[in-house]
């Protein structure tokens, strides 16, 4: 393994590659191109007093406004705690028939019917809050209810992969501000899914371990659980990205149980609000990358579930879009002790 950066050396830091084992993706590692790690700060910081709730369909009482409902929490109550609705614009149809994949002959072009499911989870009734305002046990159940509907969606047999996602933020890709998270169900496993699984199990056949769980080092900590830990990744692809890893090995998401979720909440809303507090409330994105629903048993040993949380510091360009490298600034170590040693009060 490369030799990893020094945040208490004077000397200046030389430029370096390192491969990720996980994702295999090669990353160009070059602080000459920016200031110190602890002066990193969003330039276009959340505003909540920005947000408007006036026609804001997620709020509670406007339901009527919204597409139809899968589930609530409470079930049957008005005075609901979260909602899972239908997206009013999805990216794919639940309404067109499931189709095998086609092959045009003549022009070698494949083509999949646009069947899936796209679903929004509003993570609570006010318009104000976000989620790391809730509480350690209300995210648990924001993340149970994630898991809940990717069992249910399983049910398909033409479903291969489920994404959980949250954007937030309107360069983060949110076009609303009302806190909420997304989950789309794919008929294929998409591309980087496949390259993440394929470089899993490179590593696993050269090493007889998995990538995830030696992810684990204590110069790239920044905080740790009864059954989870967060760190920056060794290779991380954008500045302060951020895992949250399960320390027990597990290929799936959606196995999740509720007492881990709610743990699994304490540690989210912990390194939220060490970026919310570092990095002046940046606009982020946050993925679940865990494993294609088909998966066989013999994938199990090496495929491993982890939430990846991105701030949006920095912008994807050209070369980054022509050679699938990219470019970050800050070294993962001298991120992760910054991020290390941000005191935030107690969680309620």
């Amino acid at each position: 393994m490369a030799s990893s950066s020094s945040s208490d050396s004077s000397a200046p830091q030389s430029p370096q590659l390192r491969k990720d084992s996980v994702t295999n993706r090669w990353v160009i590692f070059s602080p000459a191109r920016a200031k110190r790690p602890s002066d990193f700060k969003s330039k276009s910081p959340i505003n909540p007093n920005q947000q408007h709730q006036q026609q804001c369909p997620f709020c509670i009482g406007h339901e009527h406004e919204c597409a139809p409902e899968i589930f609530r929490v409470p079930p049957d109550n008005p005075d609901w705690k979260l909602r899972v609705i239908q997206n009013l614009y999805p990216a794919l149809s639940r309404d067109i028939p499931a189709a095998e994949e086609g092959n045009n002959s003549d022009s070698g072009r494949v083509v999949v019917n646009g069947f899936g499911f796209h679903d929004v989870v509003i993570e609570t009734p006010v318009h104000s809050v976000q989620l790391s305002d809730l509480s350690p046990r209300e995210i648990g159940e924001v993340l149970v209810a994630h898991t809940r509907r990717i069992k249910q969606l399983m049910s398909y047999d033409s479903i291969k992969y489920v994404q959980v996602f949250k954007n937030h933020g309107a360069s983060a890709g949110a076009s609303m501000s009302h806190s909420h998270s997304q989950i789309m169900a794919l008929p294929v496993v998409p591309p980087a899914v496949a390259t993440r699984l394929g470089s899993m199990k490179e590593y696993f056949d050269q090493t007889g371990k998995c990538s995830v769980c030696e992810s684990n080092s204590k110069d790239l900590l920044i905080d740790v659980s009864a059954h989870f830990i967060s760190i920056v990744p060794f290779a991380a692809t954008f500045p302060f990205e951020m895992w949250i890893i399960p320390l027990d090995h597990s290929s799936h998401f959606h196995e999740l149980d509720s007492e881990k979720a709610v743990e699994l909440g304490g540690l989210l809303k912990l390194v939220l609000r060490k970026m919310s507090m570092q990095l002046n409330n940046p606009p982020f994105n946050f993925m679940v990358q865990t494993s294609p629903l088909g998966d066989n048993a013999s994938q199990l040993p090496y495929s491993h579930w982890f939430m990846q949380i991105v701030p949006q510091l920095s912008v994807v360009a050209g070369f980054e879009m022509g050679t699938g490298c990219y470019i970050n600034p800050v070294f993962p170590e001298d991120a992760a002790k910054v991020l290390r040693e941000v005191k935030v009060s107690p969680l309620e």
